[in-house]
């Protein structure tokens, strides 16, 4: 008989129910997007955000060190300390080597450039291009190419292990050089392989090969620093803790989170007498971006499931106040209070089940729209999210249809079979 009510409930008022189904279909479908997209996109924005350059320096360590006594710095001056270019493939041996995307080592030189018409004192910077590195049996390839990618190059990128250099587009402008040119560095001539245009202070300077920069400093197998580009996570409590200060069981899961800091901290394991740091403009902007992209997100779910609670609650209460004589007639037959709640609540199930379920697929591909229209790559819908969205949609037909069942419990019979309710 229980069921039979139910059945004739939705026989009868159908338009009613498609309301109400198509109320929780929307909200639903908007939640299952949303959080789709907000579990699925912290790799996807930083993959974005990387094209905006590294987010870690590694530098010598004894750059970090200063000597002073009595205010007076006793550090003597020099061109600084160096690493090893040899180290450097080291840094595919860390613990979060998946996440990093690239890294590129710098060697500024001050050196003479002489073209057919100029010359003068500029900065030379060597650096990896697009170098192919080796790590056991790894191979792999990195360079500016990767962690720069905003660098524009009119004419051809240099080999790695070629004499061939970019000029910066300011500089080319005075010297007169175009790509093809030949101009003399620390007296060697080398050719211009094309014009680079980054925005920064490289176009004032040549960029070249970390050889030719090495042998015009004489110190061949030397970096002064390493730009490292990582996928990280957001900062929160843990990450600024410091790992000396933690028990074995936290710096576990310190060390086994790409936090920028413990992927900073495994790179100083990595490569022998380094500092590496985060390059906190880049890396706090980062996160947050991130931060609030997911907090639209979840005010954008919360917005649509409030509207679709309300819906839910109108169609419902329009329901109930046309089965007045129904509800009535059944307290005067001996009908209890909780017989009659669990009547509608029932009904609210079925509602939910059937809404949550279209409001699922809706949603996902809603999401993955999302994904190849914004990021152009495919949305993973983890298969934990279509529970949830079920409960989430049990939840708000409870709390749309709370006040419209509580009317009903409430219902004098009397007045209700009079129709004066």
């Amino acid at each position: 008989m229980f069921l039979r009510l139910v059945y004739e409930s939705f026989r009868r008022q159908k338009r009613r129910k498609v309301l109400a189904g198509v109320a929780i279909t929307l909200g639903v479908a908007v939640a299952t997007a949303m959080i789709a997209v907000a579990t699925d996109i912290g790799d996807k924005i930083n993959r974005e955000l990387r094209s905006y350059g590294a987010n870690l320096v590694v530098t010598p360590q004894e750059d970090t060190l200063d000597v002073e006594i009595g205010g007076v710095n006793l550090k003597p001056p020099s061109d600084g300390a160096f690493l090893n270019e040899a180290d450097l493939p080291k840094i595919r041996g860390t613990f979060w080597a998946h996440n990093i995307t690239g890294f590129a080592p710098m060697l500024p030189v001050t050196t003479k450039v002489n073209s057919s018409t100029h010359g003068r004192d500029v900065t030379l910077l060597g650096t990896y291009f697009s170098k192919e590195l080796k790590l056991g049996k790894e191979d792999f390839v990195t360079g500016v190419r990767a962690t720069n990618p905003w660098w524009k190059v009119q004419g051809g990128w240099p080999d790695d292990n070629s004499l061939e250099v970019l000029v910066g587009e300011r500089l080319a402008s005075s010297l007169q050089l175009q790509p093809g040119d030949q101009i003399a560095l620390a007296g060697q001539s080398h050719r211009v392989g094309g014009i680079l245009s980054t925005g920064g202070a490289e176009d004032d300077e040549v960029v070249a090969p970390l050889g030719v920069a090495q042998q015009i400093l004489g110190k061949p197998g030397s970096v002064r620093r390493i730009y490292v580009s990582a996928l990280t996570k957001p900062e929160d409590a843990l990450a600024r803790r410091d790992p000396k200060t933690m028990n074995p069981e936290t710096y576990d899961r310190w060390y086994c989170s790409p936090y920028v800091e413990s992927i900073a901290y495994q790179l100083e394991e990595a490569i022998p007498h380094s500092h590496a740091q985060q390059i906190r403009q880049v890396a706090q902007n980062e996160g947050t971006v991130l931060s609030r992209i997911q907090g639209l997100m979840l005010l954008v779910t919360l917005a649509a499931l409030f509207a679709s609670a309300l819906a839910v609650s109108a169609a419902m209460a329009t329901a109930i106040f046309e089965r007045r004589g129904e509800v009535g007639l059944m307290k005067a037959l001996g009908g209890g209070s909780a017989s009659i709640a669990a009547l509608f609540f029932t009904e609210a199930v079925f509602l939910a089940a059937l809404g949550g379920t279209a409001g699922y697929f809706v949603g996902v591909a809603l999401a993955h729209q999302i994904g190849q229209t914004i990021f152009n790559s495919k949305i993973t819908i983890q298969p934990v999210l279509f529970p949830i969205i079920l409960a989430i949609a049990v939840a708000v037909t409870f709390l749309g249809s709370a006040a419209a069942i509580r009317r009903a419990v409430l219902l004098d019979p009397v007045f209700a079979l009079r129709g004066e309710a």
